[in-house]
């Protein structure tokens, strides 16, 4: 199992690009997964359904299962946010998880940019950025690829991913 990051300021498109590259890469009968760490207060729950209320109630874990799917709730109840490693260490092995946000993690990343966002680019200061995919032109030795070009960025990912297993071991250490 493989892992790569998608890094970049809110608007950047990151979850439009992957919403692209996603059925690329299972159009290569890859398998892929995603992590999307959000900020702060989110629900994926609904009010007042049983899972919610069970939740509200005080469970720590609330499991939900149909014969479409299955979803986990984890309740932190005041312990740390989970680092990236224990998140990667709960996902179902497939080929290529990626990671959309986790800036301060160590994990190598692709920077989504977009010129009409008129923010700076992450990698002069991240070294974790390993590529961008951008619609401007950018002086770098760092590979790059248009944002509408799916497959070189598709391929750009796939290069720059990792195991997952390096990135466990150095949560070890």
């Amino acid at each position: 199992m493989k892992v790569i990051g998608l890094a970049g300021w809110s608007g950047a498109g990151k979850t439009t690009l992957l919403s692209r590259v996603i059925p690329h890469l299972l159009g290569q009968g890859l398998r892929v997964s995603v992590i999307k760490h959000a900020h702060h207060e989110f629900d994926v729950d609904v009010p007042g359904k049983d899972s919610w209320v069970h939740r509200q109630a005080g469970a720590t874990e609330v499991l939900v299962s149909s014969s479409r799917r299955w979803a986990l709730m984890h309740e932190l109840r005041g312990a740390g946010e989970p680092r990236l490693a224990e998140l990667l260490a709960k996902m179902s092995q497939v080929d290529l998880v990626v990671v959309e946000g986790f800036k301060r993690e160590p994990l190598r990343k692709i920077e989504v940019h977009r010129a009409v966002n008129n923010k700076p680019l992450l990698f002069p200061d991240d070294p974790g950025i390993v590529g961008i995919a951008t619609d401007a032109t950018i002086e770098t030795r760092l590979p790059t690829a248009h944002l509408d070009d799916v497959t070189a960025v598709a391929a750009m990912m796939q290069r720059a991913a990792v195991a997952v297993d390096e990135i466990l071991a150095k949560s070890e250490t």
